[in-house]
């Protein structure tokens, strides 16, 4: 028979971190455990961890085994935690008996095993409040989603921001979060106020970084795309991609770190250059490009890897500078590397603009014959695409290259 429990106060900050420190339920203790644990409920993780919570330091710094060594004890919270590090150490029959043991906190086996994919279902919120019914809330926002209804998902979520907000509101500001992402990449209105309530809520909570940085990106991702429609709000995504590159560094989260400097370089190649900075942002932006291809290569991340890398050719081809001769070959090379991944079966339309931009470069450098090569495929493919305008651009850069040829040869006889 297990030996009674010690109580697990609450409120506990359960989903405000990821899996499994995010779930680990901190036990009663001492004054230095309930400062720890009101840390955590601001979003916030402690300089040094008091000799109880050794599991939980142990925990948070990817040590698993070393998190298991610590929890000795018999008591439900303590074989809660385990169970959380270590599921497939109980039986069925175990479970049972630790969820009716943890009494109100017993929903938490439950929203671990939803997690973890271990159950289908959701955990009911019925007879919960606080943090409890915030975080089976947001699981079943998840279900809701997995399902194809991403309407219900945000009402779940908003409904997790309301019973989150009483006891933390950086839990609060991670289902505003949540909810702004989906309104996001399903098209539904208040992304941008959702996120931006997010980011409010997030604002104190050092300890979550890299959430406050996604949504950072995710605001940016939002305003960026607004801009399509209202250029003039253009610059408002820019402070968000910087504020995603100040919380975070590249070992931190890659691909958000990525995002974020190729999401900053297209905005700054698609600013107008109505001011002497406006150079200035160009090089910025190539550096951008040049950070993002550490990350993004063709063989992970194959579309990624070519959009930054025509940015990058175009940046190049654009940017004044004292090496632009340089800067043409290597775009010139940058555009040969993306024709092997945009084919004439796969993308004509891209491997198109591809030729029209390298056959542009190559005539500024002189070489004509093997440009007039490009544009000449180049003006094929937008012909059989009914591209109209691709053709008098392309059309236009032959003419050009035949003006250019003329005037050198008269220049030859003349000398």
């Amino acid at each position: 028979m297990a030996s009674a429990a010690p109580a697990a106060p609450r409120p506990q900050p359960v989903g405000i971190f990821g899996l499994p420190l995010g779930y680990l339920l901190l036990p009663a203790g001492g004054e230095d455990v309930d400062e720890v644990r009101t840390e955590m409920l601001q979003g916030r993780l402690p300089r040094q961890w008091p000799q109880p919570l050794a599991a939980h330091r142990l925990a948070a710094a990817g040590d698993r085994d070393g998190a298991l060594a610590e929890l000795t004890g018999d008591d439900p919270v303590t074989r809660y935690n385990r169970f959380v590090l270590d599921p497939d150490g109980l039986t069925d029959a175990d479970t049972d008996t630790l969820r009716a043991d943890l009494g109100a906190l017993g929903v938490l086996v439950d929203l671990v095993r939803f997690a973890l994919g271990r159950a289908d279902a959701a955990p009911a919120t019925d007879g919960l409040d606080g943090e409890l019914a915030a975080a089976a809330y947001s699981a079943q926002a998840s279900a809701a989603l997995a399902d194809g209804n991403p309407v219900h998902a945000v009402e779940l979520l908003d409904r997790a921001v309301a019973a989150a907000e009483p006891v933390s509101a950086p839990l609060a500001g991670l289902m505003h979060a949540a909810a702004g992402a989906i309104c996001r990449d399903t098209g539904l209105p208040g992304a941008a106020e959702r996120l931006q309530k997010a980011l409010t809520a997030l604002d104190d909570a050092d300890g979550l970084r890299v959430a406050r940085a996604e949504t950072h990106l995710c605001l940016a991702g939002v305003l960026h795309e607004q801009a399509a429609d209202a250029p003039h709000q253009l610059p408002a995504a820019v402070p968000h991609y910087h504020s995603t590159l100040q919380l975070i560094k590249r070992e931190d989260a890659p691909l958000v770190w990525a995002a974020a400097h190729a999401g900053l370089a297209t905005a700054y190649l698609t600013m107008p250059m109505t001011e002497a900075s406006g150079q200035l942002r160009l090089g910025v932006a190539a550096q951008s490009l040049r950070a993002a291809l550490t990350v993004y290569t063709r063989e992970e991340h194959p579309r990624e890897w070519a959009s930054v890398q025509l940015n990058l050719a175009n940046s190049l081809v654009y940017t004044p500078s004292r090496h632009q001769r340089e800067n043409l070959v290597e775009a010139a090379e940058i555009y040969e590397s993306l024709l092997a991944v945009r084919t004439r079966e796969t993308d004509p339309l891209g491997r198109a603009r591809v030729l029209t931009n390298q056959g542009n470069v190559l005539a500024h450098l002189g070489i004509y014959d093997d440009a007039k090569a490009k544009l000449h495929e180049a003006r094929a493919l937008f012909e059989e695409l009914g591209d109209h305008d691709g053709v008098r651009t392309v059309r236009g850069v032959l003419d050009e290259i035949a003006r250019q040829t003329v005037l050198s040869a008269n220049e030859g006889d003349a000398s």
